[in-house]
């Protein structure tokens, strides 16, 4: 894991959810399209139907959007680094995603720079670029994979850095970050939420709280798993 000065890598998380507030309001074509999907996502037949398996499909780019994408950078030397957090967020998935653009566009002009995420190169990376698709944007080049070699894409996953080559399981942000003895970020809603806290409640500032949240234990965790000092509570700066 050495070869990563932290300074150069750009910390990711995203929150998505399901285009509709519910599978009532979707249109024929697409009730006709998910019933299709869910129809490989039930685990019981007898007691979950397309409707109900609905507020997953916030997971899948194709049914889902973007709502909330969390920054974070790190600075300063090794013993007293300050972190700093920035979320795009909102409604208009594409404004949000013009923002991020922007932002990756500045801080990226020259030179090697990374994007790390937990589980990014399974969900955050890809979804990311399909939205930008869908909305008919230009794909940033820092999460641009056409055209690259393998070496050539500078993307990290926490994730990926756990397992050490094994393959045949899941650890979730939340396990890792207890596993590693690092402050959990599960202390008011968890990812299964996120849907009912946006369609519901309306409230995106308790989605981009959690959000700052997940993007401070992935730079936690990268540095534990780099044997770093954590980042102090007091040096981690949310902008707004």
């Amino acid at each position: 894991m050495a070869g990563f000065p932290v300074d150069t890598i750009l910390f990711l998380d995203i929150e998505t959810v399901p285009q509709q507030p519910s599978y009532s309001e979707l249109s024929p074509e697409w009730k006709t399209l998910w019933d299709h999907k869910a129809s490989f996502l039930l685990r019981n037949k007898e007691t979950e139907t397309a409707e109900s398996v609905y507020p997953r499909a916030g997971i899948y780019a194709e049914f889902g959007k973007i709502i909330c994408i969390g920054c974070g950078l790190l600075s300063g030397n090794r013993e007293n680094r300050k972190f700093f957090v920035k979320c795009f967020s909102g409604d208009d998935e594409k404004l949000l995603l013009k923002g991020f653009s922007e932002m990756l566009e500045r801080w990226a002009p020259s030179g090697v720079k990374f994007l790390c995420a937990h589980n990014g190169k399974e969900f955050d990376f890809p979804y990311l670029c399909r939205r930008f698709v869908v909305n008919r944007m230009s794909i940033p080049p820092e999460l641009q994979l056409s055209g690259k070699k393998p070496w050539e894409v500078n993307h990290l996953d926490t994730l990926e850095l756990w397992k050490f080559g094994d393959f045949k399981s899941y650890t979730s942000l939340n396990l890792l970050a207890h596993a590693l003895d690092i402050p959990t970020p599960k202390d008011d809603i968890d990812g299964s939420q996120v849907w009912e806290v946006y369609w519901k409640e309306k409230n995106i500032n308790r989605i981009t709280t959690y959000c700052q949240k997940d993007v401070i234990t992935v730079a936690q965790i990268f540095l534990r798993l780099q044997n770093e000092p954590l980042i102090k509570k007091e040096n981690i700066e949310i902008k707004s």
